[in-house]
């Protein structure tokens, strides 16, 4: 179980080389290269050194750091994968975001991040510890609650009116049938599936629901190398992530 208590200070990233620590002001860590000790007064930009003259720069988490170093709970949604949905649904400050299928957080982390505040489901009890502990890693912990349960058995109980839905269940047909009385008029639809078969029926009940400019797109990326032979995109590891179903609540009398 994480200790969220653990994570009320504000926690930075520090670097030398390949190697990467998570400290706060005051902490100490005991690592190959000499003890480290980060001071109460520390700031990003700040140079410290263990007790063997090593030097670490310190730096301000960001979201690619939180995707490196939050406890993981399973495979998490790919950097690629929730810029493709940040831009497609122009989620940012003062949105209302409804999530389920929470996992590591790391989708409900960059929307809190945005300034978007965040309610997600996650049933299982301990991902769902993991999770708040990982929004405090954050700094969200005040933007985003996680909620312990299927959303599904709340249903009828949440006021609706949110801005954004996202998705990352294998109910999400269930949610979807739901949409028109969750998203306010112009709100969108946001569904991460890994497989074909899961990203056709959230279309179709995407479409069946009402909703409109349903799309769905494939999220494949290739690393670029450069050497000296010349430029090619990279052979190792595979391109593809997932499939992300975009769709939009219409106005009444669209």
């Amino acid at each position: 179980m994480t200790d969220t208590g653990e994570r009320d200070r504000p926690t930075f990233l520090l670097v030398s080389g390949d190697r990467e620590f998570l400290l706060s002001p005051g902490e100490e860590k005991g690592t190959d290269l000499g003890v480290l000790e980060l001071p109460e007064d520390a700031d990003p930009g700040d140079v410290v050194e263990t007790h063997l003259g090593e030097p670490f720069s310190v730096r301000e988490l960001r979201g690619p750091d939180l995707f490196d170093h939050m406890e993981r709970t399973g495979a998490p949604m790919m950097p690629r994968d929730i810029g493709l949905l940040m831009g497609h649904t122009g989620a940012s400050a003062g949105d209302r975001v409804l999530d389920a299928g929470t996992g590591t957080g790391v989708l409900a982390a960059y929307l809190g991040r945005a300034g978007a505040s965040v309610t997600t489901y996650e049933s299982n009890p301990d991902f769902a510890d993991v999770a708040r502990g990982n929004m405090a890693l954050a700094g969200v912990a005040d933007r985003v609650e996680v909620r312990t349960g299927d959303v599904t058995a709340d249903l009828d109980d949440l006021s609706g009116g949110f801005d954004l839905l996202t998705l990352d269940t294998g109910d999400a047909p269930t949610v979807i049938e739901r949409a028109p009385t969750l998203l306010r008029a112009g709100g969108f639809l946001a569904v991460y599936t890994p497989f074909v078969e899961g990203t056709r029926e959230a279309a179709l009940a995407a479409r069946e629901a009402g909703l409109a400019e349903v799309e769905t797109y494939e999220t494949i990326q290739r690393r670029m190398d450069f050497d000296d032979r010349g430029s090619r995109p990279g052979t190792a590891g595979v391109g593809h992530t997932g499939y992300l179903t975009f769709a939009r609540m219409p106005a009444d009398g669209e």
